[in-house]
């Protein structure tokens, strides 16, 4: 399926993005996986080529507009182009929205890593792809959270809701350069972020994290969903196969979220 390509992976050192990185692994293609922590970056790629699969690793702050131009230009003169980009670094930053906090510094640091470097990362991407003359796909995982609205997490739940329209609009304005751009809305995945979660409300709550944590589950899977089930999908839509799926933000969240 992505045999013969090459794949960035933003935030490919744990979670998602290590099960993303996986999953390209698995469908043929070659990863790039970058991370602020390159110790984390490079534990993913022995699980890739683990898998058979190959690739480089970077220490990359997706925010770095020239450390980003310099993982494009190093994938180029190592594999000769670049074939698809996923922009999957994310932090959260829980707190009520009634109560006073660092909220300029929140809505930075969120908006920054989760929605603008989402922007700059595909500008970039999109770019080479564009002077490739090949054209190419781009993924952005988004979360259901930029469509349900969690509680506790309202910086958080408007970045994701940006990158949801965000997605669109680049779809609509580069598919005449043959770019193709989705988005995957995870929920309910099990990752540090989830129990990173579970742990803010139980203190909060005075509950044991791990009695919470189990609950956090998609319903009708009955069970938390694995970072590679959605990285399988974002594989996907790497692919030509999902040429006709085009600006979609993809629920995979167990069947959590309806719409």
């Amino acid at each position: 399926m992505l045999t013969g390509r090459t794949i960035v992976v933003t935030g490919a050192g744990q979670g998602i993005g290590c099960g993303i990185a996986c999953a390209v692994a698995e469908a043929g293609g070659r990863v790039v996986a970058t991370d602020l922590d390159l110790a984390a970056a490079e534990d993913t790629m022995r699980r890739v080529e683990e898998l058979g699969g190959s690739g480089t690793v970077h220490a990359v702050d997706v925010t770095d507009h020239t450390a980003v131009s310099q993982v494009i230009d190093d994938t180029v003169k190592t594999v000769g182009q670049l074939d698809g980009w996923v922009n999957n670094a994310g932090v959260l930053r829980m707190g009520p929205a009634l109560e006073d906090g660092s909220e300029a510094e929140d809505w930075a640091a969120q908006f920054d890593v989760n929605a603008r470097a989402v922007l700059t990362c595909s500008r970039l991407a999109a770019r080479q792809m564009v002077a490739q003359g090949s054209g190419g796909a781009i993924v952005n995982v988004a979360s259901n959270a930029g469509k349900v609205g969690y509680p506790n997490m309202a910086v958080y739940n408007a970045s994701k809701a940006a990158v949801i329209s965000l997605t669109r609009s680049l779809a609509a304005e580069w598919a005449e350069h043959g770019i193709n751009c989705n988005a995957v809305c995870p929920g309910g995945v099990d990752t540090p972020m989830l129990s990173q979660v579970a742990g803010w409300i139980g203190e909060r709550e005075g509950v044991d994290p791990a009695e919470l944590l189990p609950l956090m589950r998609p319903a009708q899977l009955g069970r938390h969903i694995q970072p590679i089930e959605v990285g399988r999908v974002v594989a996907f839509l790497l692919s030509e196969s999902a040429t006709i799926i085009r600006g979609q933000s993809i629920n995979v969240d167990g069947g959590d979220t309806p719409y």
